[in-house]
């Protein structure tokens, strides 16, 4: 590992200082649009406006002989919108393929001064990492790229969800991971088709209770992994994410899924369908009672010490932090949704 001092040293002459705090950003959905299909494109102005975040898709859902399309497509949406404050980001191939040199190359040679982020799949260790942190440098470099383009990795094998915590020690460059259900659960050998979500025969049994149907709980699948991610991400300052949800039919196991990884700390999802859009903006925004409150608390302990009676429950130091908490990400939302801000009391 890095000293200290070389830590957040650039990697290449000429290449941007690296960061030593995160761009604040609101990032509730990172919308995938497959870059290939001129239609789709021709939406990024008005999904600009929508979401938080536009990722061009260059990986799975992809086919391979359209892979180069994806990649040109890309570069051509990048160069023909202005983002203003949603963020580009773009997932390229992974590092084995046949397509990830030529994928990062052109795409930081052509837009790398607009490009916020690029999503590394099945990361697996921290020299996946390195690897592509010191190509990111020398193009940068090379390119005069302004501004360092950070790296979020998705956790979709076991020896990825293993190394997981020195994944996010590895660079400055590290935004956050999300969590890439379907790869993973191929990768463990579990057993379920589904991208994300629960399973009906992942349950656990009630007890027994005489002249009463048994009751059978489904559990969730995915929140060991979700908690061990959330904890390396908050320990080294990064972000975590939940990933995709496959079943679009079914908003409602979408949103339980959402909500489940909000509340374990996850900042934002994906969103892999228009109709999710909505959801995760609903799911990711906090609660406008829960905001009031916090608000309430930040107010009766302006130092953040001591502790003071509202509404009959005691508030000390502990719920402080846990206000300021979702009071910071309220802000970060009424900055992108004046609406929401209003709700909040935040507008203005």
């Amino acid at each position: 590992m890095k000293t200290p001092r070389a830590f957040y040293k650039p990697l290449a002459i000429g290449a941007p200082v690296p960061y030593r705090d995160l761009p604040v950003r609101v990032e509730r959905m990172i919308h995938f649009v497959p870059p290939h299909i001129e239609k789709m494109r021709a939406k990024i102005p008005d999904l600009i406006k929508t979401v938080d975040v536009i990722l061009g898709n260059l990986e799975d859902a992809i086919p391979a002989d359209m892979k180069e399309e994806a990649r040109a497509g890309f570069i051509q949406l990048a160069k023909d919108n202005d983002f203003g404050s949603t963020g580009l980001w773009t997932r390229v191939n992974c590092l084995n393929s046949p397509w990830f040199l030529d994928d990062v190359i052109d795409i930081v040679s052509q837009v790398g001064n607009k490009l916020d982020v690029i999503m590394l799949p099945k990361v697996e260790g921290a020299w996946d990492i390195h690897y592509l942190d010191q190509l990111l440098a020398q193009l940068e470099a090379k390119h005069e790229v302004e501004k360092p383009i950070l790296i979020h990795a998705i956790l979709e094998t076991a020896e990825g969800v293993a190394n997981v915590e020195s994944i996010c020690a590895a660079s400055p460059r590290m935004h956050g991971i999300s969590l890439g259900p379907a790869d993973l659960a191929a990768s463990r050998g579990m057993k379920t088709t589904r991208v994300g979500g629960g399973h009906p025969g992942y349950r656990v049994l009630g007890d027994v209770e005489e002249g009463t149907e048994r009751a059978f709980y489904q559990q969730d699948l995915w929140h060991y992994t979700m908690a061990k991610m959330v904890d390396a991400c908050m320990t080294y300052g990064l972000k975590a994410f939940y990933g995709p949800f496959g079943d679009f039919s079914d908003p409602d196991a979408c949103e339980a899924q959402f909500r489940n990884s909000f509340l374990l700390g996850c900042m934002g999802t994906w969103s892999l369908h228009p109709s999710q859009v909505s959801i995760a903006k609903r799911v990711f925004s906090p609660d406008v009672d829960e905001v009031k409150m916090a608000l309430r608390i930040l107010e009766a302990m302006p130092d953040g010490t001591g502790a003071v009676m509202i509404d009959g429950k005691m508030q000390d130091d502990a719920t402080w932090k846990q206000a300021k908490v979702i009071v910071d990400l309220a802000k970060q939302v009424a900055e992108k949704d004046p609406e929401m801000g209003a709700l909040y009391g935040l507008s203005g």
